[in-house]
């Protein structure tokens, strides 16, 4: 099963790249974020052409999370607990039942944080913590859980090509890298990591400075398994290509290939 997450940066701006690249890819899965579309306008036709089963947590202008299936998506659940009031849409989560059992699916949109000083770095703070109070609570149900989506955290220096020049950013800060590795210490495995120490894996090259072209990127896409998932795990692919496309999204998929 291979199972891709894709901060996709506006459904309805790059449409075509998102049909040109499910039929390229074939994932069974793929988690989308900030989709920048209510559920109403999602363009959930030329998605479901193609075969895929279609959930969406929307908003207006920007956030906005998706899951699309090509098998049925069941016990369908969006935002994430914690906080009645905070009604960005950063989150959804559903099973999908495999010839070996379900697995739980998550896409997530983290809070960006910037600028530091300002009440957006503890909103984020506060989300990451309601994030891992969810995370302990799936993991007792032993079924293997997938924690996908752009996470706008960089976990480790190796993670950007230039690491100093983000010390000031909230990706970068202490508190967000250390609430990262908490997730980590509750069991979940980084996906790409498990497969690959090497440097110089980005998944988002900023729009402004040439940072494509001169690779200037961050990795801030992660795929996070639980234990029973990590099992799992055959392979990562990051398709870079797609930042080369016309039009494209900042970031780019992380496909994550499991036995199941």
């Amino acid at each position: 099963m291979k199972i891709a997450t894709w901060n996709i940066n506006g459904v309805k701006a790059r449409q075509d790249s998102l049909t040109r690249w499910l039929e390229e890819a074939t994932p069974d899965i793929a988690c989308l974020q900030e989709i920048k579309s209510q559920d109403e306008t999602f363009p959930a036709e030329s998605v479901e052409r193609l075969g895929y089963n279609v959930a969406t947590h929307g908003q207006k202008g920007f956030n906005g999370v998706a899951l699309l299936s090509k098998r049925p998506l069941e016990d369908i659940t969006c935002r994430l607990p914690g906080d009645e009031e905070d009604d960005h849409a950063r989150w959804i989560e559903a099973t999908v039942s495999t010839d070996s059992g379900v697995v739980r699916v998550v896409s997530l949109y983290l809070p960006n944080g910037n600028p530091v000083d300002s009440p957006k770095f503890p909103y984020k703070l506060g989300w990451m913590e309601r994030m891992l109070t969810r995370a302990e609570e799936l993991l007792a149900t032993d079924e293997p859980i997938i924690l996908a989506g752009d996470y706008n955290v960089i976990p480790e220096p190796i993670d950007a090509r230039h690491p100093d020049r983000w010390v000031d950013d909230a990706l970068f800060q202490p508190e967000s890298r250390s609430l990262h590795r908490a997730l980590v210490n509750l069991g979940y495995v980084d996906a790409q990591r498990a497969v690959s120490s090497a440097d110089g894996i980005y998944t988002f090259w900023d729009y402004q400075a040439g940072a494509w072209q001169k690779n200037n990127g961050i990795r801030i896409d992660h795929v996070m398994l639980s234990p029973v998932a990590a099992d799992r795990l055959v392979t990562v692919d990051v398709h870079k290509h797609t930042r080369g496309w016309s039009k494209p999204s900042d970031h780019v998929p992380v496909v994550v290939t499991l036995e199941v």
